[in-house]
């Protein structure tokens, strides 16, 4: 679940800094992969992916929760702008989390993680509208390899032969969708307060929200299902430690390089899907796969560079 975010950041010459956090960048890649294998579990035995990302979001409140009264400085909570913003990056996180979760329920680990790491896109088309950033060559380049390698995983030129349906399609893109939101929240809230005030409005928005979509009942059926240790790992893997990794991590890592180890995320959820769920891809899917994945890592690597 990479993201390209700007925080202010403190100028370091400490390698063993630089090291540390290239590696919480990729142990948070690393949770974030292995949360959607999880999610995988859980939904495959029919748990409905609202209640999936009510806990995985709702574990991640509870963290940011601590990391806020452990660090309370500066959160900018009395700032108008913070809420505004954050309350945006909450409904882009809710929408983020159950979409990837129904594309996964629908079809397979491997497409929706892939489909959602198409995110960058989308923030690039909405900068474009709005004429936050000016449309360049490779930018447009990549956009079509993109949309060519989508093309190939989901299989759409072909709707007879393909085991992607257009739910899980279109529930993936609509995930990279959400992120796209999230990403814009989150950098427009960032200059007005503290990332954990930012990630405690956004996880409260998501709770609120997924808790109304769910109802009480089966939302409550999890503490006492023999699931429950299951449930407890995604969000401690997906919404708990790996967004303090991340975010710490980004503290001394380049952009670029951020990029580049946030592949880690899909490859590990793909990973999961076919080791443990037994599913797979055909050749034009994997190709597919692999363009959407090089390309969008160009993509952020260029950016960052830019």
């Amino acid at each position: 679940m990479h993201w390209q975010i700007r925080i202010p950041l403190r100028a370091v010459s400490s390698i063993r800094n630089t090291n540390w956090s290239l590696a919480f960048v990729a142990l948070a890649a690393l949770c974030w992969g292995l949360s959607g294998g999880i999610a995988g579990i859980l939904t495959g035995e029919g748990w409905d992916p609202v209640v999936v990302s009510f806990y995985r979001g709702g574990t991640g409140l509870l963290f940011v929760l601590i990391w806020l009264a452990l660090k309370p400085h500066h959160s900018g909570l009395a700032n108008p702008r913070l809420w505004f913003w954050s309350v945006l990056a909450g409904v882009g996180v809710t929408g983020n989390f159950t979409f990837y979760f129904i594309s996964i329920a629908e079809g397979s680990v491997a497409v929706a993680a892939t489909l959602m790491y198409c995110a960058p896109v989308f923030v690039y088309i909405v900068s474009f509208l709005f004429r936050l950033e000016k449309p360049t060559v490779p930018k447009c380049i990549a956009m079509v390899l993109v949309m060519a390698g989508v093309v190939l995983l989901t299989g759409i030129y072909d709707l007879e032969n393909t085991d992607v349906t257009l739910i899980a399609a279109g529930a993936g893109l609509l995930s990279g969708m959400s992120y796209a939101l999230f990403i814009f929240g989150f950098k427009y809230a960032a200059p007005h307060g503290s990332p954990q005030a930012i990630l405690l409005i956004a996880f409260a928005i998501l709770a609120v929200l997924l808790i109304g979509l769910s109802g009480t009942t089966e939302t409550l059926e999890v503490l006492s299902a023999p699931r429950l240790p299951l449930f407890l790992a995604l969000g401690l893997l997906g919404g708990g430690i790996s967004f303090i990794l991340y975010i710490r991590g980004l503290n001394y890592t380049a952009p670029a390089l951020a990029a580049i180890v946030a592949m880690i995320e899909p490859v590990t959820a793909s990973l999961f899907g076919v080791v443990f769920l037994a599913q797979s891809l055909a050749a034009p899917q994997l190709l597919g796969m692999a363009l959407i994945l090089l390309t969008v890592t160009a993509l952020g690597v260029y950016s960052s560079k830019a």
